[in-house]
């Protein structure tokens, strides 16, 4: 498995396998960051996202949505996208750390944590879930 840096990025698929993308840890950044590029898109998240999400999927005990929305969108109650914006998340609110780049927390976080061995995410054409293992 890729180190998760910028010379070695992890190499993922969203959910439903349809797109690729690259996330590396920038732990120079303030604060530090994940890094994720879809093709010429580059998105950045709080680094302890990684985390967080797996700390607040093992509180929720079962499946939770994904619920993928641009920053612009508004996210569904109950989701992983949801829950990446909250106020009362461990940062206090979106974890996009990129304004207009901040969404899409429900797409690129969860495959993350499902190649880091951390959850489990589901793989269907549309709504798929996820849950810490």
């Amino acid at each position: 498995m890729a180190e998760g840096t910028k010379d070695d990025p992890w190499t993922l698929t969203t959910a439903p396998g349809t797109s690729s993308y690259s996330m590396y840890k920038d732990d120079a950044a303030d604060p530090p960051a994940l890094v994720c590029v879809v093709g010429s898109t580059t998105l950045k998240y709080h680094l302890r996202a990684i985390e967080d999400l797996r700390d607040w999927l093992v509180e929720q005990g079962d499946w939770v949505p994904l619920g993928a929305a641009d920053e612009q969108k508004p996210a569904q109650d109950g989701t992983v996208e949801a829950w990446g914006r909250a106020d009362d998340n461990p940062v206090g609110g979106w974890y996009g750390l990129r304004k207009g780049y901040r969404g899409r927390f429900g797409m690129y976080l969860p495959p993350l944590l499902e190649a880091l061995g951390l959850a489990e995410v589901t793989h269907d054409a549309r709504n798929n879930r996820m849950r810490a293992i």
